[in-house]
């Protein structure tokens, strides 16, 4: 197992936790009661918040800040530049701290480059937020997301590819079913 290592040019607070073999790249702060989990990758330029919880084996490309409010599940992608609020209606006037808003980004998700999500929503096990979208609501498990608003596509893989109407994995051979409006993978 690799160790972790933080760059020199990087601050993480004292009582932030970082997990085992993860990397602290550039330029990143990590706030004291963030906990991040083993072999994540921060890259570049990224702040943690207080009180965030990242699992284990995420990815946060440049340029992100993961605002108090947001929990990650394990093997999250978070692409560069890419978005999270936590007030529905900020003002600058306004102390609105007291009214944050979770949002839950559940297991394998990948939010793409420039990707905005709006607090209070939760996006599904695997779902594929793609570019430049804006999340306003829910998003269903392996749903794939674009647009703004972003507006279901069709449906993704656990690895990432978009499945046709036979809903098989065109890199696995997974087999899904959707019923109900939900999609769910086939166990033999």
């Amino acid at each position: 197992m690799s160790k972790t290592y933080i760059h020199d040019s990087s601050i993480v607070d004292d009582g932030a936790q970082i997990g085992k073999g993860t990397k602290v790249w550039h330029f990143c702060h990590v706030s004291g009661s963030a906990v991040v989990g083993e072999n994540c990758v921060l890259g570049q330029n990224v702040y943690i918040g207080n009180r965030v919880v990242l699992g284990n084996n995420i990815k946060v490309q440049n340029n992100v800040s993961v605002y108090e409010g947001v929990i990650c599940e394990d093997d999250v992608f978070l692409g560069p530049s890419m978005v999270f609020t936590n007030v529905i209606n900020p003002r600058s006037a306004v102390n609105r701290k007291q009214e944050f808003k979770s949002t839950f980004v559940k297991k394998g998700a990948t939010i793409g480059a420039n990707a905005t999500i709006v607090c209070g929503t939760t996006l599904g096990d695997y779902s594929f937020i793609g570019a430049g979208a804006v999340v306003t609501k829910d998003v269903k498990p392996y749903a794939l997301m674009a647009g703004v608003p972003a507006r279901q596509k069709g449906w993704v893989s656990r690895t990432g590819a978009v499945l046709g109407t036979d809903l098989v994995c065109p890199e696995t051979g997974e087999r899904y079913v959707e019923k109900d409006g939900y999609l769910n993978q086939l166990t033999e």
